[in-house]
C-alpha cells in the first residue's frame, strides 16, 4: 500500500497504482466503496459501480430517488466488507493489496455495540487503520447500551402527554421506533422521509417497523409519539404541534452528553443515544487492530491521533488534499 489520502473521500492507493476511493461525493477510483447511506458519505455523482452492502444500495436508491444509480456489488477480489455497527447496512472496508498483502482497514462511521439487531464492529487485524473519531476526546464516555435504552423506555412509559422524538431519519429514527415498541405507548407516527427509509430496510431485512404515517391532518393523542428529523426541532410546524397538543420535545444524540445540546435543539428533554463509538471504544478498536499506522478523521481527529501517539502508535489526523506525510 503506497498511500492514504483524504481528498474527495478517503483514497487508498495500492502498490500497482490502483486507487480504492471510499465515501466520495464524485467517486472516481478504480474501485469505489460506500460505507453507508448517510448523506455526508453518500455519492452525489454516481460512478458506474460501487462496492457496498445490499441494504446500503437499497437505501441509496431510496435517498436518491430521481437520480441515476450505479451497479452495486458486495464482493470484490481485494475488498472485504464487514458490519460497522453504525446504522443498518453500514460496513467497514478491509483492503488487501494483491501485490504485497498489505492490509488497510477503513472503518467508516462505526460502533462496537450490539444495538437494535445490528452487530457491532468486530475489527480485523490490519497494517493501517483509518478510523473515524467523532467522539475522540476522553470526556465522551457513554453508559452501557442496555442502561441507555432502559432509561429511554422508562421515560416513554412514565411521561404524560404526546411526545415528539427527534433523530436522523436513517438509523436513529429506526432505533427510536424499536424503543417505542418496547414501551406501553402505541406504535409511533413517522414522516414521509422516515417511512421511505423504513420501506427500504424492511424490503431487504424482512423486518416490520409497523410505524404509522404522520400527515398534516393527524391529531396526536395523549399516548402518541411522533418521530421527526432532528433538523426540524425548531421549525414553525413543530412549534404549532407543541402549542396545540402540549407535546414534549425530546432529542437523542451522543452530543446529549453536552449540556448545550438541549439548548441548541430547543428540547425539553435529551438522552444520550449514539450510532458511534465513545472514546474508550475507539481506543479499544485501535488496540484490537494493532496497526503499524493510524489515520484519524471526523470530529476530534487531531486529539485522538495525539492520544494514539501517547499509546505508542504512529498516528496522524488526515487533512484534505495532503500530498505527503510531510504536509500533515
Amino acid at each position: 500500500m503506497t498511500g492514504v489520502r483524504l481528498r474527495d473521500g478517503v483514497e487508498l492507493t495500492l502498490d500497482s497504482g490502483e486507487r480504492v476511493v471510499c465515501d466520495a461525493d464524485a467517486p472516481d477510483g478504480d474501485v469505489n466503496v460506500l460505507s453507508h447511506a448517510h448523506g455526508d458519505h453518500l455519492y452525489r455523482d454516481a460512478p458506474d459501480e460501487v462496492v457496498c452492502s445490499d441494504l446500503t444500495a437499497a437505501l441509496a436508491r431510496a435517498r436518491r430517488e430521481d437520480e441515476p444509480h450505479p451497479r452495486t456489488r458486495e464482493d470484490h477480489p481485494y475488498v472485504d466488507l464487514s458490519p460497522a455497527g453504525h446504522i443498518p447496512g453500514s460496513r467497514a472496508t478491509l483492503v488487501t493489496d494483491p501485490d504485497s498483502g498489505y492490509r488497510t482497514l477503513y472503518t467508516g462511521d462505526c460502533s462496537t455495540r450490539e444495538r437494535f439487531g445490528m452487530d457491532g464492529l468486530d475489527a480485523p487485524d490490519a497494517d493501517t487503520l483509518v478510523i473515524e473519531t467523532t467522539y475522540g476526546k476522553p470526556e465522551y464516555e457513554f453508559a452501557p447500551q442496555a442502561e441507555l435504552e432502559r432509561d429511554i423506555v422508562d421515560f416513554l412509559d412514565d411521561s404524560d402527554g404526546p411526545l415528539l422524538l427527534f433523530g436522523y431519519t436513517l438509523g436513529r429514527a429506526q432505533a427510536l421506533e424499536l424503543l417505542v415498541e418496547r414501551s406501553s405507548r402505541p406504535r409511533p407516527y413517522v414522516t414521509k422521509a422516515t417511512a421511505r427509509i423504513n420501506r427500504a430496510i424492511e424490503s431487504v431485512e424482512g423486518v416490520d417497523y409497523g410505524a404509522r404515517r404522520y400527515r398534516e391532518a393527524t391529531e396526536l393523542g395523549e399516548e402518541d409519539v411522533l418521530i421527526l428529523p432532528s433538523q426540524t426541532s425548531k421549525l414553525t410546524f413543530v412549534n404549532r404541534i407543541v402549542e396545540e397538543t402540549g407535546a414534549t420535545k425530546v432529542g437523542f444524540s451522543g452530543w446529549a452528553s453536552d449540556s448545550s445540546f438541549k439548548f441548541r435543539g430547543d428540547y425539553d428533554e435529551t438522552f444520550v443515544l449514539s450510532d458511534h463509538c465513545d472514546f474508550s471504544e475507539l481506543v479499544a478498536v485501535v488496540e484490537r487492530v494493532d496497526p503499524e499506522m493510524v489515520y484519524t478523521q471526523h470530529g476530534f481527529a487531531a486529539e485522538f491521533a495525539d492520544h494514539c501517539v501517547s499509546l505508542g502508535y504512529d498516528a496522524q489526523a488526515l487533512r484534505r488534499n495532503q500530498t505527503s506525510l510531510g504536509d500533515f
